[in-house]
């Protein structure tokens, strides 16, 4: 398991940063389930909340029906699932950004701090402080590092966007190093630390991470993750981590949903997820306590009635 280093990205954030509504995120919360409860018990509403979400592209063609999760204050929830599942769509219908692939929702609620966002532009869901780190990186190939950082601070003013930097070149000391390249002739690490610290420069009180690990070394994913654990432990940061990389996912986040086939099949704190047969056989390649490759699984009964 990926362990963050003490004090590391406490110094790239104020004390303000890690207050959710004035108050500290209590670190006693082991699970997303306990985080709950204490939010229930102050009278808190889930950071992020899909009510019965439903979304068509082409008003026709169903990938997501029916899907509720919660992520509340300062938790790091998994988002899981197979190719195609509709993890990308959930996070395009969040972020308002559907339309550019003739989305829709059709019905259902996204809801941030009680509020709906469904029908929101991109940059109003921004400024609410909700904000993506896309499937492969999504940079400007042909302009620098700073340059790409900047225009993640596109809302914020000329001071707040020079305090953003800091941070990030406090957080990715190899970003700072960096800073003058094209960001098209960086390394595959290198470009996700630029798109994560982008997304940073927004000061997002909650951050969506689409498959971090995809592509990457171990060691790269490794740091990778330390610094994303550190935004959620030390700097409070509210995190929905979608991931093919089951096993990594459920290590660092609190608490998961499983997705097949646009609907969620499955979800519960993330220790109790690790311990299900069926995840450890359809996604932690798992099988009768030897590791084994999918090719090799036999027990596809149990995983028709999950699509049934």
């Amino acid at each position: 398991m990926v362990a963050p280093q003490s004090g590391a990205v406490w110094t790239v954030f104020d004390r303000g940063e890690r207050q959710v509504r004035g108050r500290l995120v209590d670190k006693r919360c082991s699970s997303v389930s306990g985080a709950i409860a204490s939010a229930n018990r102050s009278g808190w509403s889930p950071v992020l909340a899909l009510n019965n979400v439903q979304v068509l592209y082409d008003r026709a063609i169903e990938a997501v029906r029916d899907v509720s999760l919660e992520v509340p204050a300062g938790a790091m929830v998994a988002l899981l699932g197979s190719n195609g599942a509709g993890k990308s769509t959930i996070l395009k219908a969040i972020s308002g950004v559907l339309y550019q692939e003739d989305g829709e929702i059709v019905s259902g609620s996204i809801q941030l701090e009680g509020s709906a966002i469904s029908g929101l532009s991109p940059r109003a869901i921004v400024q609410r402080g909700l904000l993506q780190v896309p499937e492969g990186r999504a940079l400007f190939a042909t302009l620098t590092v700073e340059e790409n950082l900047v225009m993640g601070g596109v809302t914020r003013t000329r001071s707040e966007t020079k305090e953003g930097l800091e941070r990030v070149y406090e957080l990715f000391p190899r970003v700072r190093e960096r800073r003058a390249q094209i960001a098209g002739y960086l390394s595959g690490g290198e470009q996700q630390m630029v798109a994560i610290g982008r997304a940073l420069m927004g000061k997002p009180r909650m951050l969506m991470l689409d498959e971090p690990s995809l592509g990457l070394a171990p060691q790269v994913v490794d740091a990778i993750f330390e610094a994303i654990l550190g935004l959620n432990r030390e700097a409070g940061v509210t995190v929905l981590l979608v991931e093919q990389n089951a096993q990594l996912a459920l290590q660092v986040a609190s608490y998961g949903y499983i997705i097949e086939n646009g609907r969620i099949v499955l979800d519960g704190p993330a220790e109790k997820l690790r311990s299900n047969d069926d995840v450890q056989e359809f996604y932690l390649g798992f099988s009768g306590g030897e590791r084994r490759s999918m090719r090799d699984v036999k027990h596809y009964k149990r995983r028709k009635r999950w699509l049934s």
